[in-house]
């Protein structure tokens, strides 16, 4: 992850769901994280199923300059990327798989900006394909931020974040009544004389 404000959801997501695929909507605090809230967004079901913008942060909604409330999350894709958030929404809420995204941000005139995009599962009254919980960060801030409108996302390259594993145990140094230590390895006597 590229952008803090990924880092730092991220870091807390994880906290929050422990040793399960995802946290509850409930145990996200937005008063626990208040350094990522313009930067982050929260979908959830729209009327026909689709996933809306439930809220979205100060930063997000100045990236189109305006409110998102209530405004599918696909729309805010191009007709070529469409098909591919579906599909990446499906999967992040389908399998509870934590997904970053590389975006390009474009404006009328043709200018662009990359954009970090992180999608995390959270799981709602026991399902985890009405909520998921994000982050839309630009990597660099472009001098238009906030004054032009985004009037297309595009997809780039992404990543599945697995889960950390658990640490390995440490190995403690054994002896062996037979053998000997050298070099870090057992020597056992043996073989040709």
């Amino acid at each position: 992850m590229k952008h803090s404000s990924s880092r730092d959801l991220y870091g807390y997501w994880d906290r929050q769901r422990g040793t399960r695929t995802a946290p509850e909507r409930m145990d996200i605090d937005p008063t626990a994280i208040p350094r990522v809230l313009a930067d982050t967004f929260l979908l959830g079901d729209g009327p026909a199923g689709e996933l809306v913008f439930r809220l979205a942060g100060t930063r997000v909604c100045a990236l189109f300059c305006r409110e998102l409330k209530g405004e599918e999350f696909v729309s805010l894709f191009g007709a070529l990327s469409r098909r591919d958030i579906q599909d990446l929404l499906a999967i992040v809420c389908d399998e509870a798989t934590a997904t970053v995204a590389g975006v390009t941000a474009q404006i009328d005139d043709g200018a662009t900006a990359e954009l970090e995009l992180l999608l995390l599962p959270l799981r709602h009254h026991g399902r985890f394909d009405s909520r998921v919980l994000g982050v839309l960060a630009p990597i660099n801030r472009p001098y238009w931020l906030g004054t032009m409108p985004v009037t297309a996302l595009s997809l780039g390259v992404l990543r599945h974040i697995e889960p950390m594993a658990a640490p390995l145990p440490l190995l403690s140094s054994t002896t062996v009544p037979s053998g000997r230590i050298r070099h870090g390895f057992v020597i056992y006597d043996g073989g040709r004389q």
